[in-house]
């Protein structure tokens, strides 16, 4: 028999696909909130899309990071929503915010 080189093995207690995605969710929430208080009002909507492109080369990343093949477009796309989510929320609080005066 010939060598044909190491083989990979199974993952026996792969790892939780949750952190990856709480790391992303967490990363956006922090960028959405100091855009939201730092960014002049005429280019809010111009630093939310960039943030919100950052996060989601943030999410493919972190999901890159973790080396499992099995999942990988759902736990980015999932990364990606969630940051696309958090981002719209956050966006939508500080607008309220400015109609009310606060």
């Amino acid at each position: 028999m010939r060598n044909n080189g190491a083989m990979a093995e199974p993952v026996l207690a792969p790892r939780s696909p949750f952190v990856g995605l709480v790391v992303t969710w967490a990363v956006t929430a922090v960028a959405a909130i100091l855009i939201g208080i730092f960014a002049p009002a005429p280019l809010l909507m111009t630093w939310y899309v960039i943030g919100f492109g950052l996060c989601v080369l943030l999410a493919f990343v972190v999901q890159l990071f973790r080396g499992e093949t099995r999942g990988f477009i759902l736990r980015v796309a999932a990364g990606c929503l969630g940051a696309l989510l958090i981002m719209g929320i956050v966006s939508a609080g500080f607008g309220i915010a400015v109609l009310f005066g606060i």
